[in-house]
């Protein structure tokens, strides 16, 4: 599914927190980059329909609100009440029928993709454990295991592998790619500019899109330096440094040329990674 928008402004009191004139993202996986308050999650929100706005969203022709039986959206947090004990397997459920509530009430046809979906984020062993006994990593294989169990033709994610450890970043990504495979609109929302460079199309934003295509394209110096302005440090050549602020505890170092963009990290921030 194709998702439109044109003219969107959304606004945060009497602060316009995005405004985006026109907007095509298109099937496939497209990344959301730029620094930290530049209206990922903003845009996210607009597509899902859970925010008021001043424009037009269209998910191939329909509404937000038409359209949210084809929409999945897994929120970068989640919180668990630690005096609301629910499993995995009731939490995946609730994301196939959400109005029927727990896994028994479901038919047999919803209890299988419930099962399938907690099998593709390796959480068939713990489908029974409580979310308040697993680690984060866990917890968000299970919270994006309700996102796939939903069949849905756009799957929106905001953050998901944020801080997790390897095997659960690896596994999110993996199911990402096959989502692609199947044809659907995936849109995710990332600091990380080396997972934006492999994606299909590119959203930069700083309150508005300062550009958006293959990532080749986008990421490019001056589109960055305009995104992340104070926060672009050259490095001489064709190198620049991005910090961006409380998100990250490093700076990302990019070697930019005009045919090819390839991120590496500092050494500091690599040992911290392996330890």
């Amino acid at each position: 599914m194709t998702i439109e928008i044109r003219d969107l402004t959304v606004q945060r009191g009497t602060t316009t927190a995005l405004r985006v004139d026109a907007l095509d993202i298109p099937p496939g996986i497209t990344t959301l980059v730029g620094p930290n308050g530049s209206g990922k999650s903003t845009l996210l929100h607009a597509i899902a329909g859970l925010l008021p706005d001043h424009g037009a969203v269209r998910i191939d022709g329909e509404s937000p609100s038409q359209a949210r039986r084809s929409t999945a959206y897994v929120l970068q947090t989640q919180h668990v009440a630690a005096q609301l004990p629910v499993t995995a397997r009731e939490v995946v459920s609730l994301g196939r029928t959400p109005s029927v509530g727990p896994i028994r009430r479901l038919r047999a046809a919803d209890r299988k993709a419930v099962t399938a979906a907690l099998h593709r984020m390796e959480m068939d062993e713990l489908a029974d454990r409580h979310l308040t006994e697993m680690s984060g990593g866990q917890r968000q294989r299970v919270f994006i295991a309700q996102g796939l169990v939903q069949d849905a033709d756009v799957l929106l994610l905001d953050e998901p592998v944020a801080g997790l450890d390897m095997a659960s970043a690896a596994q999110i990504r993996r199911a990402v790619l096959e989502e692609r495979a199947a044809g659907r609109t995936v849109v995710v929302a990332t600091h990380d500019l080396e997972e934006a460079a492999e994606s299909d199309f590119v959203v930069l934003l700083a309150g508005r899109v300062v550009a958006c295509g293959a990532p080749t394209a986008v990421l490019t110096p001056e589109h960055l330096r305009t995104a992340y302005a104070g926060r672009v440090l050259d490095l001489g050549g064709n190198s620049i440094a991005l910090d961006d602020g409380s998100h990250h505890d490093h700076h990302d170092l990019i070697d930019v040329d005009p045919h090819h963009v390839e991120y590496r990290h500092t050494e500091a921030d690599h040992h911290r990674h392996e330890h």
